[in-house]
């Protein structure tokens, strides 16, 4: 069941419409994600599934971004709390996601990044406010778009075009996403929550079964792309965190200055 106790960083409510309002919840961070929301990012979507009061759903983010990627800080623990490695939970969380039968929607208030992007793009239908931004830095912070953009972003917006935003990590305004495919629908700002409530309850109130097995279909597609691509973007992750260029980006990260990359 989804309940608020087994969640610390992501705020849920549930409505008497079938529609669970998930909240990624660190505004201070702009919804970085830490060890604990890296843990329940990948636990939340089995709980949505297994709620019978659930039938649609939608993930935001709290304040003024969806969520900003992976928290380099260094003010905040980037261990998980399940007591999977890292990258397991990273697989766990893109598999979950993708064996969610219920419809999901994702409200894009601002900055998706990274991890962020990942899940916001892995929604059914993505609705974004005229002033979000979406992108996959990984390679400023010296790794490898692993973690679900190298499987995503090319389904949506083709092979060449992925390569461009994935090597560079340019964050793309929401209007020349809509064009490009990454998103749905763009609003006015403050109306990207509304507009995704809206329509997770035109599919709440839909026939249950015919628009999960829908899903289902279309996500088998994903699917094989993912158990493709993912295993070996993950390792490649993995691999580039232990490398001088990735140390240096987080030292710059926190120091506020550009990073001097150097291939080590």
């Amino acid at each position: 069941m989804l309940r608020q106790e087994n969640y610390e960083t992501i705020l849920i409510e549930k409505g008497a419409d079938g529609v669970a309002v998930l909240t990624l919840n660190r505004p201070e961070r702009l919804n970085a994600v830490n060890g604990v929301m890296h843990s329940e990012l990948m636990q939340i979507w089995i709980d949505v599934q297994a709620d019978t009061d659930v039938r649609a759903a939608v993930i935001t983010g709290a304040g003024r971004a969806f969520c900003a990627g992976g928290d380099f800080s260094g003010a905040a623990s980037m261990a998980p709390k399940s007591g999977l490695s890292m990258m397991q939970e990273a697989r766990r969380i893109v598999d979950n996601l993708l064996d969610l039968e219920k419809p999901l929607v994702s409200a894009v208030n601002g900055a998706a990044a990274g991890l962020g992007a990942t899940v916001a793009l892995l929604a059914d239908v993505v609705i974004a406010s005229s002033n979000a931004r979406i992108g996959d830095p990984h390679v400023k912070m010296g790794i490898t778009a692993g973690d679900g953009g190298a499987v995503i972003w090319p389904l949506l917006i083709g092979v060449n075009r992925a390569k461009q935003f994935l090597m560079t990590g340019d964050l793309i305004p929401a209007q020349e996403a809509m064009a490009m495919g990454l998103v749905n629908k763009v609003v006015d700002e403050g109306q990207a929550l509304p507009e995704a409530l809206a329509f997770a309850r035109r599919l709440a109130a839909g026939a249950p079964y015919a628009v999960q097995s829908t899903k289902i279909a279309v996500n088998k597609y994903i699917k094989s792309v993912s158990n493709l691509v993912l295993p070996l973007s993950l390792s490649l992750e993995e691999a580039s965190m232990t490398k001088d260029d990735h140390r240096e980006a987080v030292r710059a990260f926190q120091e506020k200055r550009d990073p001097r990359f150097t291939g080590r």
